[in-house]
């Protein structure tokens, strides 16, 4: 019989990750198993995404639902070391930071099951971030260390990892974003939202942003003084809008000038929403490379980034949480003075081509 390949996603950003991955395999006649631990649970985060990426049915749905960073982490490890006694799979692929990418490399490590990490060696160099204890634990155990950028490959030899486990694949991130530009277009989503000229997308769901009433505060304040010189669309995470609501913060984010509140809405959508914006404000990972990639301005309310090449090449622009900061940087490119970029190397849209082999060679080779 043979030995499947295991592709794993938990939440929103790992589904447009995976799915250029497992399109390329697929296509290579290669057997696979797509695991959803459902660590994202609601439709409009989850399920949509499904549709919209053309990905099938999971094989298998973990529901683990929410809970704490112990509770998922632990729960995911218990039910997918029997999938993967069950299955006894060639090879498990992980991808992003979240509670289930550390949790199947943890179980991957105990069996001696060979694991590919996607997006390996991105470091914020903030431990206050679950994200980044995440990165770590995963990097150190997979057996494979796929990195979409030159500061990864220097992260992870910094650590002691042996070159060998290293390969510079690209970001598979921008082969989704590319793959659906087309498609994206048919979205119905700036005549739903009532979209009139110029616009910035806001995107918010950080607990040191959204957790931290002064921190939310702040922002909030520098979005009034913004939406009184742009339309702003916020499609608002669950986790925002509660804390906006237990801060007694919900009345003034309604009152913002000129601002649409959404709930969060599928994939395509977003896209169309962010490729026709003039700026984008925003605590994700994912939409700090989709902007650099796509040439949009982007102004990241973090006080660090473990992208920092979307810095360095690309559209990005790292404020915190600082008012004064926020506003002046998002005044200065609405005036023209946005910051120009370059989109860095190996973001070409044939990332999940050059991870489909490096996989099977691995594979091929019983490493």
């Amino acid at each position: 019989m043979t030995q499947p390949i295991i592709l794993v996603v938990g939440a929103r950003p790992n589904f447009m990750k995976i799915a250029p991955i497992y399109a390329e395999l697929a296509k290579r006649g290669e057997e696979l198993i797509l695991l959803h631990t459902g660590q994202h649970y609601d439709d409009n985060m989850s399920k949509v995404f499904f549709d919209d990426l053309g990905m099938p049915k999971p094989d298998i749905y973990l529901g683990i639902g929410s809970g704490s960073h112990a509770y998922q982490t632990a729960t995911v490890m218990i039910e997918f070391e029997k999938i993967c006694m069950e299955n006894n799979p060639s090879m498990v692929v992980v991808v992003g930071d979240v509670n289930s990418t550390v949790a199947c490399s943890i179980v991957c490590a105990k069996l001696r099951i060979s694991c590919a990490h996607v997006e390996a060696g991105l470091r914020s160099f903030d431990r206050d971030m679950p994200e980044e204890i995440n990165r770590i634990i995963t990097d150190s155990i997979a057996d494979l260390l796929l990195t979409p950028s030159p500061d990864g490959d220097d992260n992870l030899l910094a650590e002691g990892i042996p070159i060998k486990r290293i390969k510079r694949v690209g970001n598979v991130m921008i082969d989704s974003l590319y793959s659906n530009l087309e498609r994206s277009k048919k979205s119905e989503i700036l005549n739903q939202l009532q979209v009139k000229g110029k616009y910035s997308v806001v995107t918010l769901h950080r607990p040191s942003n959204v957790d931290d009433k002064e921190n939310f505060t702040k922002i909030l304040g520098a979005l009034e003084n913004i939406g009184a010189q742009i339309q702003l669309i916020f499609p608002l995470h669950p986790r925002t809008e509660k804390n906006a609501k237990a801060f007694g913060l919900f009345h003034r984010l309604e009152a913002i000038p000129n601002i649409v509140l959404t709930g969060p809405i599928g994939y395509l959508d977003f896209v169309a929403l962010m490729a026709s914006s003039t700026l984008v404000l925003t605590d994700s990972g994912g939409l700090q490379e989709e902007t650099t990639a796509l040439g949009i301005p982007c102004i990241t309310l973090r006080e660090n980034t473990e992208r920092p090449i979307t810095v360095t090449e690309g559209t990005n622009t790292i404020v915190g949480c600082n008012q004064k900061l926020i506003e002046t940087t998002a005044f200065e490119t609405l005036t023209g003075k946005g910051k120009a970029g370059r989109v860095p190397d190996l973001w070409d849209g044939k990332t999940a081509e050059r991870i489909a082999d490096v996989l099977l060679e691995h594979i091929s080779n019983g490493d």
